[in-house]
This record gives structure tokens, sequence and C-alpha cells, in this order.
């Protein structure tokens, strides 16, 4: 039987997310495996409004729709002309893609040099409800290890969500860790064996990574336009997650094309459209993705919780 503290069922459900804005953490119980969850309440999401731009807004919907649909867009803005099956476009000649796109061009009304993107659904990799056991467990570590517990979440969400997966440039495991990077923090990388396959040690390698290497460079590559963030606001994380991804270089470098007077969401949504070094496409994406999974995480949480518990600023397991 639940017990009365979990009668706060889903008191303030509204499109500002759970609870009280002053709330970091919340645990969620769900009655189908009758499991408690511990989350991190990302409310500025809403507060701020970033659910409503379009870039998040069409990772979402790449998250929701299946591997054989398409999504046609804008590739500036991300907006979505529209979407649906279309059948074997992957394997058309670029001759017939171009022919396609140019057809958009026309029918839109839109200038010939503008881009048009035809985007595959990815639902099936972005598996939410299998990563909720290991996001509740990466929190709890990261606020363990005295790391901000958001970045656990985040992560967990983007890089390899329900599975350990191996990327195209080598990371690996839960937290997408380089061989490099994982070998500085002390897992044992050989023939034979693979820590970065270890939950408990990969989460303290990229805890330790964020704190002795992503926050201050973030820190230091702001400083140089006079930018002094605040460490928990939403912007500074997000800016902090894309030298996670790409590193501090291309990421200094982005911000050395943007030359920001001021950080916050303008510098961010600049970052999504401004290439340089090594930050092109998939660095812009980074932290839309990132929004984007949070939002779907928010909805996941809503549609398939029994009740939740506002936890406040302290992360205390209920019992």
């Amino acid at each position: 039987m639940i017990r009365n503290l979990f009668l706060l069922i889903v008191l303030n459900v509204s499109i500002l997310g759970f609870g009280q804005e002053d709330s970091k953490y919340y645990q969620v119980y769900f009655e189908k495996d009758t499991t408690f969850r511990t989350f991190y309440r990302s409310h500025e999401i809403f507060t701020e409004r970033w659910d409503t731009l379009l870039n998040p807004k069409f990772w979402v919907k790449v998250m929701e729709l299946p591997s054989d649909s398409m999504i046609v867009n804008i590739a500036r803005t991300r907006e979505i002309l529209f979407y649906g099956k279309m059948g074997n476009y992957t394997d058309w000649s670029d001759k017939k893609k171009d022919s396609f796109r140019d057809s958009i061009r026309t029918a839109r009304g839109l200038d010939s040099l503008e881009r048009i993107f035809v985007t595959q659904g990815k639902n099936d990799y972005y598996q939410f409800k299998h990563a909720i056991p290991s996001i509740s467990k990466g929190i709890e570590l990261f606020h363990q290890f005295d790391v901000d517990p958001w970045y656990a979440q985040a992560i967990l969400l983007i890089e390899s969500p329900g599975k350990i997966r191996k990327s195209n440039v080598g990371a690996y495991g839960s937290f997408q860790l380089m061989k490099g990077v994982a070998r500085t923090y002390g897992l044992v990388i050989n023939k034979y064996k693979d820590e970065r396959k270890d939950f408990d040690k990969s989460a303290k390698a990229a805890s330790r990574l964020i704190k002795e290497v992503c926050i201050p460079q973030a820190k230091r590559i702001l400083a140089k336009y006079k930018i002094v963030p605040n460490e928990t606001d939403l912007w500074f994380r997000l800016f902090t997650m894309h030298i996670y991804h790409a590193g501090a270089l291309n990421v200094e470098a982005v911000v050395d094309a943007i030359k920001p007077e001021k950080g916050g969401k303008e510098l961010i949504t600049k970052m999504w459209t401004t290439s340089a070094a090594g930050f092109k496409n998939a660095s812009q994406n980074y932290s839309q993705v990132a929004l984007a999974s949070l939002i779907k995480l928010d909805r996941l949480i809503m549609d398939d919780c029994h009740s939740i518990y506002d936890c406040g600023n302290d992360l205390t397991k209920v019992e």
C-alpha cells in the first residue's frame, strides 16, 4: 500500500511541470513494477519557454516517430513542414532527392538556397522507459560524488538511453566515454576488459569530467566575454553539455565566432545555427536533443507514474 506521503498525487500538473518551482528533486512511484525512482526537475524548460522553440519540438517528434517515418524540415530553423511514411527514401538517388527537395521549396515558396532536411524517426533509439532505472541511479551517484545530478539525467537520456552502445567514434558505455578520458579517470580498458561498461565506475568518471574539466572550461570561455554564469541556470548547464560532447576547444571556437554580449537562451540558440572548427551539425544539435529528451521524460512520468513526491532540495531516499 502506498503511504499517505504519496497521496500528493500529481497535485500541480500543469505546463509548469511538477511541484513548486524552487524544488529540485522528486520521487515517483510506478505502480506497474512497484518501484520508486528519483528524478531531477527541469522546470525552467517550461517557465522559460524552451519547450516552445522549434528546435526542441522538432527533436521531440524525431523521438516519437518510428524509423520508417521521415520528417521534412527546414534545416536552418528545424520547422517541420510535414512528416509521415516515405517508403525507401534512404535508397533514393542523389538526383531524385534533390528533385524532391526542389519541389518542396517551390510548393512552400522558399528561397532556392534554403536547405531542406529529411530526417528519419528514431523512437527505436530513444528508449526512455528502459533508461528510467539508470537515470535514478545516476542521479544518486552524482549527488554522492558532489556533482550536479542534472547532468547525469541529461547524459543518460541522450547518449545511450536504455542500452549500452558504442558510437562511431569509439565512445562507449552509458555515459559514452572515450577511451582516453576513461583511462584518465582510472578505468581499465584493454583487450580483456572495458570498465566503461561498469555503470558506477563510468558515472564516477563522467562526474569528474564535468566537475574538473567541463564546468571550469565553460566558465573560462564565458569569462573572455565578461559573462559570469549561475551554475544552476539551464542555459549554463546546456552550454556545459556542449563541452562534454564537443570538447572545450570546439565550443570556444563557436563562441568566438558568435562574440556574445551576454549568456542565456540567446547564446544557446545562436550556437544551434553557428559552425566553427569541429563544432558542426551534431554539436549544434546536442543541447536541442537534451531539451527534447527532458521534455519527453516529463511527459513519460506524467503518463506512467502513479504518484509524485516533492523532495524539495534534499535528495533523501523515501522508504
